[in-house]
């Protein structure tokens, strides 16, 4: 049997780690990663330990010590400073030095005799001057004065106080002996993305309902004309819905009616005709000129365009004559459509990512990517990722980031949640969730709490939206204007990321296509509709003041800050955001039921908070600009749904006056 190499220092449980290292974790630029490690050795031996990082493309690493914690638990953070793929790993060793350096202060202080133990310790400094002889001048001059001085047995004194130096301490750890050092078994990764990936308000509209004159189809150029609405109301990314050319082959009617009349406009995710595919436009929008041009005016009002990403096609796409094998053929030569059985979809022919042809398939779409961004796209909202192939989205994913690593993908997928972490897991920015369904208390607390409180926090950032061209839940369909406003706060509020599906949103369009369908009536999915943007009941400013406040306070903008508070009513939920000290806390109160008021006792930790419990402190309710003076941790709160179904409350803790008396603000 072969003697395996010398290993005394194990290194287990490295945080924050995803399945082994099998898949990167998140984070934003600047951001700083506390990484924890535990490290043990044999015996009693003094042990020293670094972090190893580097951005990806980098040929050298960095390294930054690891500093004990308690209980063989080391931790050290790591401070990421530009987008791209990081890894990080640990290496630790024994350090013979320091064993040695605070053993013989332990035997000073009981007065023994430690003349041996200074030669043995000279031994060690001497070793580390040689692996430090090309080491700067300054280095090599201090390692000479003290082997001088420890090695000086006339003068025992002075050896012992150099020995026991601070000086010598931090010398022989820049020189430490590492030839017998352990290294953790993976090299982990982390994905660092712009910070708009954590923290941004999205904007869905369909550029073709957008002309002033109702019933004409609108153009890039009208969309342009109204940035300014957009902008007004907060929003920092507007999304498209497809903008190519639509099949005119079994073509849906308004409606989601499988047949349709000459003037219909079909679905734009019917992708694909005569004027082109997934790189071409749709010639009623404009010319690619125009489409530049409005990315460009958007960038004037601090708003990223996002396009839909869909790879499937129509039956018209010229992909379809140019390239039937990367589509499923059926055995009587027919292309298999789309189908949810017993739903057809008969405008839709999948792409078949398993095809023989699979390697010129997946090097197209990522063509179709690039161009994009060639065009000044950054953002892409992916439609159902998970009837795609998984190897294939970690690759193209993998591939683009390395070209532009500002580039966001939002995975649009209403699938089953292990599911969903794995499309997180294989890369994807931002991922849709559940929101939309949970709308109880408890199924909210319990939700958020999974969402924020164990792994999936590392790699899996939720992006809430009330509704969707394809979600009307039941609560926005019976719940009128009240309903709208609780769904926008909950929304904008529990997750860093969110977004709406407007004008239906503003407007609050509840109407369903019919009972127990969260389909619209006159679904814009299916034709052009006109919207008054200036009705009277619209929520434009209250959705532009919950903006407002998002940018304003920093505390909204990340979500592993989240706690849930305690109410003695089942239909009021609290929960509050704070920064690392608690100097800035917002504390959010919403009433979940739209149709009656809601009433209770709400308790806020005061002693976290650091508020003395018999003081009273004030609360600035930043939706309405109003101020409350409450005296305990116990508080009564009333919200009545039509005027004030919420409350965004800002707290800060105590402050001392000019006038040198006590006062809460």
């Amino acid at each position: 049997m072969s003697v395996k190499r010398r290993n005394r220092v194990q290194i287990s449980r490295v945080q924050p780690e995803i399945e082994g290292g099998r898949y990167p974790i998140k984070r934003i630029v600047d951001d700083v990663i506390e990484i924890t490690a535990d490290i043990v050795a044999d015996g009693h031996n003094a042990l020293a330990a670094v972090l190893r990082y580097k951005e990806e493309t980098q040929s050298e690493w960095s390294e930054t010590p690891l500093e004990h914690d308690i209980n063989d638990r080391w931790q050290a953070q790591l401070r990421v400073d530009r987008l791209g793929r990081w890894q990080y790993t640990v290496e630790a060793w024994i350090d013979d030095f320091a064993s040695w350096q605070r053993d013989l202060k332990k035997r000073v202080n009981a007065a023994q005799d430690v003349a041996v133990e200074l030669l043995i310790g000279l031994d060690l400094v001497k070793q580390a001057a040689t692996r430090a002889s090309t080491v700067e001048k300054a280095d090599q001059d201090t390692f000479s004065r003290c082997i001088e001085a420890i090695g000086n047995q006339q003068n025992i004194a002075e050896a012992i106080k150099v020995a026991l130096s601070a000086e010598l301490a931090d010398l022989m750890r820049r020189h430490p002996d590492r030839q017998h050092a352990t290294r953790y078994k993976a090299i982990l990764q982390v994905i660092v993305d712009p910070k708009q990936a954590q923290f941004s308000a999205w904007y869905e509209v369909f550029p073709r309902s957008c002309s002033p004159h109702p019933g004409e189809h609108g153009n890039f150029n009208d969309l342009i004309a109204r940035l300014p609405y957009i902008a007004d109301m907060g929003f920092d990314v507007l999304y498209l819905p497809p903008i190519h050319p639509i099949g005119t082959t079994h073509r849906k009617g308004k409606n989601n009616n499988p047949l349709c009349e000459p003037d219909d406009v079909g679905s734009p995710w019917a992708i694909g005709a005569a004027e082109g595919g997934h790189t071409a436009i749709h010639p009623q929008l404009g010319t690619l000129a125009d489409f530049r041009k409005l990315v460009a005016q958007a960038k004037v009002f601090g708003i990223s365009v996002a396009l839909d990403l869909a790879f499937q096609c129509s039956p018209d796409h010229p992909y379809v004559k140019e390239h039937p094998e990367w589509f499923r053929m059926r055995p009587d030569d027919t292309i298999q459509y789309a189908e949810n059985p017993p739903k057809k979809y008969q405008d839709i022919y999948p792409l078949e990512f398993q095809s023989p042809a699979w390697e010129a398939l997946w090097e197209e779409l990522r063509r179709v990517v690039i161009y994009w961004i060639d065009q000044g796209v950054r953002i892409f909202r992916v439609d159902n990722p998970h009837t795609k192939d998984f190897s294939f989205w970690e690759w193209l994913i993998e591939s683009v980031k390395k070209e532009a690593p500002d580039t966001i993908f939002l995975a649009e997928a209403f699938t089953r949640p292990k599911l969903m972490s794995q499309l997180a897991k294989l890369g994807f920015t931002q991922s849709y969730t559940y929101f939309a369904w949970r709308n109880s208390k408890w199924e909210l607390e319990d939700y958020l709490t999974t969402l924020t409180t164990t792994d999936l926090k590392e790699y899996f950032r939720p992006n809430f939206w009330p509704n969707t061209p394809d979600i009307l839940n039941d609560y926005l369909q019976v719940g009128g204007q009240p309903a709208f406003k609780v769904r926008l706060v909950l929304a904008a509020t529990l997750s860093s990321n969110y977004g709406i599906y407007g004008p239906p949103f503003e407007l609050c369009d509840g109407l369903p296509v019919e009972i127990g369908s969260e389909e619209y009536m006159n679904s814009e999915k299916y034709e052009i509709r006109s919207w008054n943007l200036d009705e009277p009941h619209s929520l434009k400013h209250y959705i532009a003041q919950v903006n407002k406040i998002r940018r304003e306070n920093a505390v909204l903008q990340s979500n592993d800050n989240l706690k849930f508070y305690p109410v003695d009513n089942e239909n009021i939920i609290c929960y509050g955001k704070h920064n690392d000290d608690f100097s800035e806390i917002l504390i959010v109160v919403v009433n979940l039921d739209p149709n009656w008021v809601q009433s209770g006792w709400l308790k806020l930790p005061l002693e976290e908070f650091d508020l003395p419990p018999e003081r009273p402190f004030q609360v600035h309710d930043l939706l309405d600009n109003r101020r409350y003076l409450w005296n305990s941790s116990r508080n009564f709160v009333q919200l009545e749904p039509h005027t004030a179904p919420a409350h965004i409350f800002r707290l800060r803790r105590y402050q001392r006056s000019e006038r040198d008396f006590d006062y809460y603000f």
